[in-house]
């Protein structure tokens, strides 16, 4: 019964000809390995019956670009599951960057407020927002160290447990090392961008440990080669717990 029951639940499969013409657009995904696709397909399906795709505005969606989406938002959790989907239910999709205000009252109870442009953005229980025009741009470029998808899904593996901290839930010992090895590269890592020096990977990885694990996502799917020259402990925690990178 309980089988019958799992089978009911699980969703429709997709399509053939649109999962292909999608994936032949997304190198991240044409990249992979024929099991690592296959189980990207299951979590796609699973992903497209469950939550909603939202473009804002004029933009419109046909069938295949709500694909590549979701195939961009699954891509980080091939190894994690389905789980790394619980906890918000909307993908919304702007035309470009998009505007939000920000408010913030200081130590003197003074309040600040200003407006931010993003190409993307994660509530911790809420949705997942991006910009369509920095999404294609990313898969123009694909090995730039840059994918706003795998960015802002990063922070929702991040809060599953909780804290939004660059800590997503692990074993307790691989927890603890983890957070040992990234807390070490994300100090690191400050003092090279405070002194002003170059670095290989996006110095806003040091505006917070949360945003060190988001941009060093990104960089696992899209230079991991810079990112082990970068970080070669970081690199290792973020291919057992992503995988191989496509282009490893």
């Amino acid at each position: 019964m309980r089988d019958w029951f799992r089978r009911l639940l699980r969703p429709p499969a997709l399509d053939d000809a649109p999962w292909q013409r999608a994936i032949a657009r997304v190198p991240f995904v044409a990249a992979l390995d024929a099991e690592r696709q296959t189980k990207l397909r299951a979590l796609v399906s699973r992903f497209l019956h469950e939550k909603a795709i939202t473009p804002i505005g004029e933009l419109a969606l046909d069938d295949v670009q709500r694909i590549e989406l979701a195939a961009l938002c699954c891509l980080p959790l091939i190894e994690f599951g389905e789980e790394g989907l619980h906890g918000w239910s909307q993908l919304l999709v702007y035309p470009d960057a998009f505007r939000v205000n920000r408010t913030h009252e200081d130590a003197a109870g003074v309040l600040h407020e200003w407006d931010d442009e993003l190409i993307g953005e994660a509530w911790e229980t809420g949705p997942v927002i991006v910009s369509w025009a920095d999404v294609q741009a990313d898969l123009a470029s694909p090995r730039d160290g840059f994918c706003v998808v795998v960015h802002e899904i990063a922070h929702k593996l991040d809060a599953l447990d909780g804290a939004l901290d660059g800590t997503p839930p692990l074993p307790r010992a691989w927890q603890r090392q983890w957070a040992s090895d990234f807390q070490r590269a994300f100090d690191d890592f400050g003092k090279q961008v405070d002194r002003r020096r170059k670095t290989a990977i996006d110095p806003y990885a040091a505006e917070a440990p949360e945003e060190f694990f988001a941009v060093c996502s990104e960089y696992h799917f899209s230079d991991p080669k810079a990112l082990r020259a970068s970080f070669p402990d970081v690199a290792s925690h973020l291919a057992r717990f992503y995988g191989p990178s496509p282009f490893a």
